[in-house]
């Protein structure tokens, strides 16, 4: 545009980039270093993400892979298609954006805003079936003729924060910065952002990557997880587990994990007391990040990417009712709470023999069924659980000698029960049961007990 002192855009695309750091003023350490966040929620599709969905479709069309009016195809959890479907609008191409059953309805909504084909498929698949997210959308471009944007393997999207989050980050500073702190989902905005610093500070800045506490990346059992757009989720019937190119594991010093609870009443802490509305993939950077000043001298300075904005999860991580149904709050009452009257449950493999089942010391007379998860630590995901089985049923048919060690438990399971938080009211709880005996108990998403019924032991 013409004009002097005018600061103006020919399109949307010369918006992204050049976001602000905001000092976190309230929620960081007193004594502590100052910690800035990266406001990427502020780019025109409200991510991180408008980054590598510009440097993505900009790198195929230099290189020819993408043609005038083409088509464009991808699998993600939603951010970045909104991204791509930014730039899909401004340059003229038709999308499509295979996106999992978890992700927000917000995101879909907003895809659909922007002219996206939406395809949702179901998350909780191996990589291997053809539902799942990354085989689905590929078929998708094989048959349609259409460019996969590929950004978990995709060189441009790490290029992205390379050439654009990194030199940011350092003239903002002014080289100050001493510590980078990056949820990784894709890995591309540790990676290109954290190599970057690396080489300019001479290898002085230390990168510090945040996860989910069960996805892969720092070492947990790959089980569902509730925050959306961050981790490796790793089913247990995957044959082979992939990790993204645009992950370069080389680049980060440590990842930090971090559990759903703590980044959720993060996120909401932020909105509160910041007056930053943000997702809680930036809940568990910016929990990372204040773990890591709490032990740094206020010289220091420390930069953490906060990657998107609130607004795509009003419908979860910032409705009370959503969030008290998964057991991640437990406010005060004036009548009796689940947690109140919650009795212990166990918890068996659906591969289980009579025998190990015969053998397992648990307590109730309902145990949950989960999918088999070699490695499984504490409590299962209430996305596991499968089934109920009837301990006491079992247990008669064994004594009546009707039951062999040897055999499946299958016989002597039923449906999953229904499910309901540990900070639920016993009233709002009961109305869930519908002709269910009980209830799994849920704290964090987790099964953790089973709400009976009748309960003669509950107050009334």
């Amino acid at each position: 545009m013409d004009g002097t002192n005018v600061e103006a855009f020919d399109s949307v695309l010369e918006a992204i980039g050049g976001t602000p750091l905001i000092r976190l003023a309230r929620v960081a350490p007193a004594a502590g270093p100052p910690v800035y966040v990266k406001a990427e929620f502020l780019n025109p599709g409200g991510s991180v993400k408008d980054r590598a969905a510009l440097s993505m479709v900009l790198a195929a069309e230099r290189s020819g892979e993408l043609k005038p009016g083409g088509h464009i195809v991808e699998g993600t959890s939603g951010n970045t298609g909104i991204g791509l479907a930014i730039v899909a609008a401004q340059r003229g191409y038709r999308l499509t954006v295979v996106v999992p059953d978890k992700s927000s309805r917000e995101k879909t909504l907003i895809l659909q805003a922007y002219g996206a084909e939406v395809v949702v498929t179901p998350g909780a698949v191996p990589r291997e079936d053809p539902a799942h997210v990354s085989q689905l959308a590929r078929r998708i471009a094989e048959e349609s003729g259409g460019w996969l944007a590929n950004q978990y393997d995709n060189p441009a999207n790490p290029a992205a924060h390379h050439g654009g989050t990194g030199p940011e980050i350092w003239r903002q500073t002014r080289g100050r910065v001493t510590h980078f702190v990056a949820g990784i989902g894709t890995g591309g905005t540790i990676s290109g952002t954290g190599a970057y610093l690396k080489e300019v500070s001479e290898g002085r800045i230390r990168v510090i990557g945040t996860d989910p506490d069960h996805s892969v990346y720092s070492g947990g059992d790959g089980s569902p997880y509730f925050v959306e757009s961050i981790g490796h989720y790793r089913h247990p019937g995957t044959a082979e587990d992939l990790w993204p190119q645009s992950y370069h594991r080389d680049v980060v010093d440590v990842v930090e994990p971090i559990g759903d609870r703590e980044s959720i009443l993060t996120a909401r802490r932020l909105a509160r007391e910041e007056g930053l509305l943000l997702g809680a993939s930036a809940g568990t950077a910016v929990a990372g990040a204040l773990r890591l000043a709490a032990t740094l001298p206020p010289d220091d300075l420390v930069v953490v990417v906060v990657p998107d904005s609130g607004r795509s999860y009003l419908s979860k991580y910032y409705d009370d009712e959503w969030l008290r149904g998964f057991g991640f709050l437990e406010d005060e009452h004036d009548e009796p709470t689940v947690a109140a009257t919650a009795r212990a449950c166990s918890w068996l493999p659906s591969t289980a023999s009579i025998g190990d089942a015969l053998d397992h010391d648990g307590p109730g007379d309902r145990w949950a069924v989960t999918v088999p998860r070699p490695g499984a630590a504490g409590p299962p995901a209430a996305a596991e659980v499968t089934g109920t089985l009837d301990v006491p049923r079992l247990r008669a048919a064994a004594a009546q000698h009707r039951a062999r060690r040897s055999d499946p438990i299958t016989d002597y399971v039923g449906p999953a029960l229904p499910t309901t938080g540990l900070g639920e009211t016993r009233r709002a709880a009961t109305a869930k049961l519908g002709q269910a005996p009980a209830a799994w108990v849920l704290t964090d998403g987790r099964v953790t007990g089973v709400f009976e019924a009748a309960d003669p032991a509950a107050p009334s």
